[in-house]
């Protein structure tokens, strides 16, 4: 048979999308993306007999994690899906594209509705064939349920650090300082003293307009400034943590606030304590 009779196979435009959690090793020479799309670029000349060609443009997200989809890479990549300029999407693994089940369905929907098909080397399946539907949807409810099992880990190990004392993070109250060797909070001796008052001030007035003023001549902040004396209307405690301050100042307002049960109309007027911008304390 003459070759003219023979027929071209059409050209099936192939995008490679990688993506690492991470940043780490990126600025190597041959780093982790470079690995995913030299893989994929294999596989691709494997198929080339059925028309595959690796389309040049890199669809590289690197430090983005895949339980979302906000990525710069992805977004190109689904732009050009609807401007119909890629017939099938390549990845090292489903993971690779998202861990989200309910966004990878949101994004095969997507490439349904463009007859645009999603290809996993490693995983040896395409969403061409009803069997390849199948075992990806499959496939990617363990890649739920590994995600939802590594944050229960998580919380687990933060809430048992918490238990042990451990330090996890976060603003630091008004009468404790980090110990950075052992991860542990320990007190501060003159500012727990500050703290004290506070709350010995608030059982015995039931007033937090009381408090703020008491507090104001007899302590003031970690800061070292003093509270004002405008509050809210007189014979109302704030239960309001001030917007401005110092996190020590804030931390001891609101402190204070949860402690307060009532208050008697005589109350003297009194208001949130603030730092001045002069204040060293984040």
């Amino acid at each position: 048979m003459s070759s003219a009779l023979v027929k071209e196979p059409k050209v099936v435009r192939c995008a490679i999308y990688t993506r690492k959690s991470t940043t780490e090793g990126l600025d190597s020479d041959f780093n982790t993306l470079d690995a995913q799309r030299e893989a994929a670029e294999h596989f691709i000349k494997r198929q080339a007999a059925q028309g595959w060609k690796a389309l040049p443009t890199r669809y590289d997200d690197g430090g983005f994690t895949g339980g979302n989809l906000e990525r710069p890479a992805l977004t190109r990549l689904m732009d050009d899906i609807e401007r119909g300029e890629i017939d099938t999407v390549v990845v090292y693994k489903v993971d690779r594209l998202s861990r989200s089940l309910l966004d990878f369905a949101r994004l095969v929907g997507r490439f349904e509705k463009r007859r645009v098909a999603f290809v996993s080397i490693t995983q040896h399946f395409d969403t061409s064939t009803s069997m390849g539907r199948l075992v990806l949807h499959i496939l990617l409810s363990f890649v739920q349920f590994e995600r939802e099992l590594i944050s229960e880990r998580t919380r687990d190990k933060i809430a048992a650090a918490k238990r042990r004392g451990k330090w996890t993070g976060g603003p630091l109250v008004l009468g404790y300082r980090v110990d950075r060797q052992r991860r542990a909070l320990e007190v501060v001796p003159e500012e727990a003293a500050v703290v004290k008052l506070a709350f010995e001030l608030c059982e015995r007035t039931l007033s937090m307009a009381l408090t703020a003023r008491s507090g104001s001549t007899h302590a003031g902040s970690r800061c070292g400034r003093a509270w004002p004396r405008t509050a809210p209307r007189e014979g109302a405690p704030s239960t309001r943590t001030p917007s401005t301050g110092c996190s020590a100042t804030r931390s001891m307002w609101a402190r204070s606030a949860t402690t307060t049960t009532s208050s008697s109309a005589s109350t003297s007027p009194s208001s949130p304590p603030t730092c001045s911008s002069a204040c060293s304390a984040p």
